[in-house]
């Protein structure tokens, strides 16, 4: 599993160009949680900060590898103005929210259902100072308004119960429609560990609002557990006007896809839109690179 972990380490693009930087640091870190159980403030770029502890995974992701999901944090970064609305649906500790709100300046709408996650994504709002453009709200999103069962130890993996699951908490629920409220999103990110369907039922006014451009989804399946086939979610998507892209942000070139891929995919309406805006972005520091 570690020498997995490294060479996932080592072939991210950021640190493709020097492993053995990316390694120290991997070493230094696992060393350091040994001394320090303490969250620690990681300078995640030029612009922002995170609060980092031991066993969390996305956000140790970006400490190894300065962005922990390059692809999709980068268009994120590129595509992003300080007009812009995002709403970062399933927050965890929030490392789309800042860089959304702390690095670009854009308005966020922040989901995040499991309260010890949520209190994690209100002190790194706290600490990047960017409670005026984040509206944080610790709740899950379904198809109709209520509760609903949820994990809430798995950490990034945290999810909507199912009947194996055990240590479940209650969590109110409400639909994106409601949340957003005709506000105009940009972008849309969700990661939602398989409910990914139910939330977008619950979101048809914003899926047609024409200010929506992109959302990042994650798809991997995990949706057997609740019925529903990534297809699903790709239809829907589709049937609102939206086709999917691959992004590189080091050469900010978009390459349609035929199908999504197995983790998150970018979904694209008014393309041309959008090529404009990330060929126009400002280049982001992250780490020692510019991108």
């Amino acid at each position: 599993m570690i020498i997995n972990l490294i060479k996932s380490l080592i072939t991210h693009p950021l640190n493709s160009s020097n492993k053995l930087k990316a390694i120290l640091r991997f070493v230094r870190w696992q060393l350091s949680v040994r001394i320090n159980q303490f969250p620690i403030v990681y300078p995640f770029t030029e612009n922002s900060k995170l609060l980092i502890k031991k066993s969390m995974t996305g956000a140790t992701g970006n400490l190894y590898c300065g962005l922990h999901e390059f692809y999709d944090m980068g268009f994120l970064l590129h595509l992003l103005r300080d007009d812009d609305v995002f709403v970062d649906v399933g927050a965890n500790i929030g490392s789309y929210t800042i860089l959304a709100s702390a690095e670009i300046g854009a308005k966020t709408i922040s989901i995040e259902p499991v309260l010890s996650t949520f209190c994690f994504l209100k002190d790194n709002i706290a600490l990047n100072n960017i409670g005026d453009l984040v509206e944080a709200h610790n709740i899950g999103l379904a198809g109709t308004k209520g509760s609903i069962k949820f994990t809430g130890t798995l950490d990034t993996v945290n999810h909507v119960a199912t009947n194996d699951d055990k240590d479940v908490i209650e969590v109110q629920i409400d639909t994106l429609d409601n949340i957003v409220n005709e506000r105009n999103p940009c972008l849309i990110k969700i990661d939602v560990e398989g409910y990914e369907y139910e939330v977008l039922k619950g979101a048809s006014e914003t899926l047609m609002n024409p200010s929506l451009k992109a959302l990042i989804v994650e798809l991997n399946s995990s949706g057997k557990r609740y019925g529903y086939d990534d297809n699903d979610v790709h239809k829907k998507l589709i049937d609102n006007g939206f086709t999917p892209f691959e992004y590189n942000p080091l050469s900010r070139s978009l390459s349609p896809v035929k199908t999504f891929g197995n983790q998150n995919t970018i979904y694209i309406r008014d393309i041309d839109f959008v090529t404009h805006r990330v060929s126009e972005a400002r280049k982001i520091k992250v780490n020692d690179f510019f991108i």
